[in-house]
């Protein structure tokens, strides 16, 4: 499985890095595949492309700002969670991404 994420929050420094760590071990763990696109105060890094969002299951956007080009990933299986989710409740973001990809 693999799943493309976007974390980002506000000044785009310690939470949107703390949460694309938290996505990059939950990804490890559950045998997941997974890139995570950071947006913030030094721009967007680590960009997910066309060809990821092609191949993708899924999308996790952790974020507390509305982030850029949300509309490459229209017909994805979709979660908006708050950037702490990963970070805290990992467990939970699985389940949740799980419980859309199955029914969508």
């Amino acid at each position: 499985m693999f799943i493309v994420c976007v974390a980002a929050c506000p000044t785009g420094i310690a939470h949107t890095y703390m949460a694309a760590e938290a996505l990059d071990v939950l990804g490890k763990e559950k045998g997941w595949e997974i890139k995570v696109e950071t947006q913030g105060s030094t721009g967007i890094e680590n960009e997910i492309t066309s060809q990821d969002i092609a191949q993708a299951d899924g999308v996790i956007i952790a974020a507390e700002i509305a982030i850029d080009g949300m509309e490459r990933f229209e017909g994805l299986a979709k979660l908006e969670c708050a950037v702490a989710d990963p970070i805290k409740q990992p467990q939970a973001v699985y389940e949740t991404m799980m419980h859309i990809i199955n029914n969508q």
